[in-house]
This record gives structure tokens, sequence and C-alpha cells, in this order.
């Protein structure tokens, strides 16, 4: 099988699948993206560049859609030379909304296309309009239905779908659920486990909490409001003044990765460090991004680790938090509720009340036995619904059925709902299974191809 897997920043989403594929020598697994210098084991590598930064002076509606546009128009070049050296993908695997996928049809028309759909727009009922409470100007409202149109040529264009969690399917409009299917990445379970002998000890970073008897926790890619890491800021304060052996551990950069950035100079950490002056920094210490190992020990040593979110894409760190058998203080946010029931595997605070969620922390704290009992059924949550030792081989069938022009066995979703539901045959059109060719010759490997 020749699967070609596109995301600006591979592996991604695609670092498991792509890597099991790769593994079976009759395989041919390229993946292209941005110049990002990661390898996998078998997987042929291509990079792109955009010719050009989107014009400042584009419409502001369109100024997602142009950069999509020239992302697209970078990938159609670099894939254009590795199919003159011979590859045709069976399967191209691609995520949608950056733009790498809108033209893949056009050079590889033999081809089916998967697209991996994480996140649809709504001015309402959604990211948009959670810190305004529902207020939404018509301005806003026009952006974010433009800020679409990517998806939207995706959602048409491919032949299948997938979607990590139910909550963010239900964002997808209904005309095209039926050829969804809700699948998630997968959590290694094997690698996030709990381990009671742990101890935080980060030579490379000077950080050494083996003694301490309380630690708080807390990861993200970034420090912004969509993950709550104001409100967490807040409720770290009030805890600190209540409880002098506690030390707050965050993981993370000092940046925004999703939702709106700060003036130019400003961050979020900056920003909530000014405004709590009395916080003792000798208590609060910031790792920046840690490799695997280093993070699954902060995970390891939690005595409580809180995850925050407005109603957006579900980060992968709750997940692995969960797997490691932390107690999890989090956000009652619909993306949460999918996985989290309060006082079952975990506990759930208003996202709005940095003392409701101090006082659950500390409520943590104060009856680590009582809980322990949430801490296995956060890793059972995690072992059940999302291992990777489970979620695998069905992305390897689902690939496998679109390489073979079948209707995907992984259940699609019914139009108007958000619950799996297998669709009916006819309900998708394959096309044809083109025949197979000899293998390609002069493969890139880990080099470039020609920018033009």
């Amino acid at each position: 099988m020749r699967v070609l897997f596109l995301h600006n920043n591979f592996p991604a989403q695609f670092k498991h699948v792509a890597g099991a594929l790769a593994a079976n020598k009759s395989n041919q697994i390229v993946g292209a993206s941005f110049d990002n210098k990661k390898t996998l084991p078998g997987v042929s590598r291509v990079f792109y560049k955009a010719a050009r930064e989107p014009s400042k002076e584009a419409h502001h509606y369109l100024r997602n859609t142009e950069s999509a546009v020239l992302e697209a128009q970078a990938v159609f070049r670099a894939l254009s030379d590795l199919r003159k050296k011979g590859f045709v993908p069976d399967v191209v695997c691609g995520h949608s909304g950056w733009g790498c996928t809108l033209y893949v049809k056009d050079l590889f028309p033999e081809a089916r296309q998967l697209s991996y759909f994480e996140w649809f727009y709504h001015a309402k009922n959604s990211d948009v309009d959670f810190f305004s409470r529902g207020k939404v100007s018509y301005d806003d409202m026009c952006r974010v239905r433009t800020r679409n149109i990517p998806i939207m040529m995706d959602l048409v264009n491919c032949d299948w779908g997938i979607c990590p969690t139910q909550f963010q399917a239900s964002k997808i409009p209904p005309l095209f659920r039926s050829k969804i299917s809700v699948m998630h990445d997968g959590i290694d379970t094997d690698f996030f486990k709990p381990d009671p002998r742990a101890k935080l000890m980060l030579p490379g970073i000077n950080l050494d909490l083996s003694g301490a008897s309380e630690i708080l926790t807390y990861a993200t890619r970034g420090m912004e409001p969509y993950r709550g890491f104001p409100q967490f800021m807040h409720a770290v304060a009030l805890l600190q003044k209540r409880r002098p052996n506690l030390h707050t551990v965050i993981v993370g950069t000092d940046r925004v990765a999703y939702g709106k950035k700060l003036p130019q100079g400003q961050t979020y950490k900056k920003k909530m460090l000014d405004e709590l002056k009395d916080i003792d920094h000798s208590r609060l210490h910031f790792t920046g991004h840690l490799a695997y190992g280093d993070y699954l020990k902060v995970l390891q040593t939690s005595s409580v680790h809180v995850y925050m979110t407005i109603p957006f894409v579900l980060s992968w760190s709750l997940l692995e938090s969960l797997a490691t058998g932390c107690l999890i203080v989090a956000s009652d946010t619909d993306p949460i509720r999918e996985v989290m029931e309060d006082g079952k595997n975990g506990l759930l605070v208003d996202f709005f009340s940095p003392s409701q969620l101090a006082d659950r922390i500390e409520e943590g704290l104060d009856h680590r036995d009582r809980y322990a009992a949430l801490r296995a059924a956060a890793r059972e949550t995690i072992v059940e619904r999302y291992a990777l030792s489970k979620l695998l081989p069905q992305h390897l069938k689902l690939l496998e059925d679109l390489a073979n022009g079948r209707q995907p066995s992984v259940p699609g979703l019914q139009p108007g709902s958000v619950a799996g539901e297998t669709v009916a045959a006819a309900a998708i059109q394959m096309p044809p299974v083109r025949k197979k060719s000899g293998r390609p010759k002069n493969l890139p490997k880990t080099g470039r191809t020609r920018r033009r």
C-alpha cells in the first residue's frame, strides 16, 4: 500500500499510524510537511514552503483562506516532483484546515482522500462566543463562517474523514457526517502509566522536587485563555496562601497556541505574574517544553493535575494525564464531559471560578486516599476507550479499506447525530481502484524536493 501523509508539522497526529505502516516493508509511506527536521523510520520525507506570506492587504475574512491556498500551491508543486518520480499514492491522508490537502485530488485523481477534521468553526455555542457569553458581532459571524472555506473544500472532496472526538464531530455540518468516523489518534497506555515510586527530578532544568509533599501540575502547549491559564494562575495564588508546602509545576511554552494573542511583546505568563504580585516564585516552576520522558515524570509525581479548556479541540494532555492515573480537576465544559464525569474519574469545576478551582484542588490534596478510586477510574477510561493498542488497528483497517476501494467498516456518523452508527454502503461512492504499478525509483528519504 502507498500512503501519502500531509501535515505541515508531520508526523503530529499521524505518528503512530504512519510508523506502523512503514514497519511493513511492502508499504511505501511518504510524509510531506514544512521543514521540521522530524523523521520516522521507513518514512520518506518531502518538504514544502509557501512562495510568500499572505498579503496584508487581503480582506480580513480571507486571510486564513489565502494562507491555505498558498500552502496548497506549495504542496502541489512539491508533490508534482514526487509524481514525476513515479509515486502515486493509494490513499492521501491529510489534516484539513491549513490547506495542504486542497489540491491533492487534482494531482492524484486515482487516490482516495482521507481527511482529518479537527475543528469546524462556529460563531455560536463554540469557542468564539464562550468568553462573551454568546454575544458575537455580525462582523465576527461573517469572518468565522468564511474561515471554514478550506475545510468545506475538504469535506466536499474527501472520500472519507476522521474526527478525534464526538464533541468535535458534532461541529461538522450534518450534510457531511455520514462519511466521518470518530476515532481518536490513540494514547500509548504502555508509556503513559502510573509509577508510585517516581520522583520529580529534572537535572536539565535544575528542578528537584523529590522531597515535595504536594505537587500541583498543569500542562499545555501554550499559556492562554483557551486553556484556562489565567484562571489557573489565580487559583495558584489563592492556594499558596493556604498551603505553604505546595509546589506548582507548569509545563508548556510562553506563547499562545490557540486564540488571540496579546499586543507585541506581551504574553499571558508575564501578564499574570505582573497581576499576581504576591505569588511565591520559589514554589512556582515553569519548565518550558519537556521531552516526553520528563513530561511523564511530571504526571507520575502529580498530587493533583489541572486541565482547563473552553469548547474547543480536546488536548492530548488530558488523555495522557488520565492514562497516567492523575487525580484531575478539570473545567466542566463540553469537550471534557465526553471523557470525564465529576466524582467518577475526576473532579469538574466552573471554568470561570478560580475560587472553586482552588477549593477542589485543595479537596484533592486533603483526601488523596479517598480519591485513589478516581485515579484508577481515570486510567481505566483511557485503557477502555482511547488506548492506542485498540485504536491503531482501526486506523490501519480504515486505510486498507480505502486503498482497496471498499466502504470503510469503521462506523460513520448519521446526519444530525453525534453517535457512531454504521452507514449504508451506498452512501459513499468509492472511486475505482487503480492498477498497481512498479515501485517508483528515487523516492526521497529525508531530503528535500526542489522549491520554486
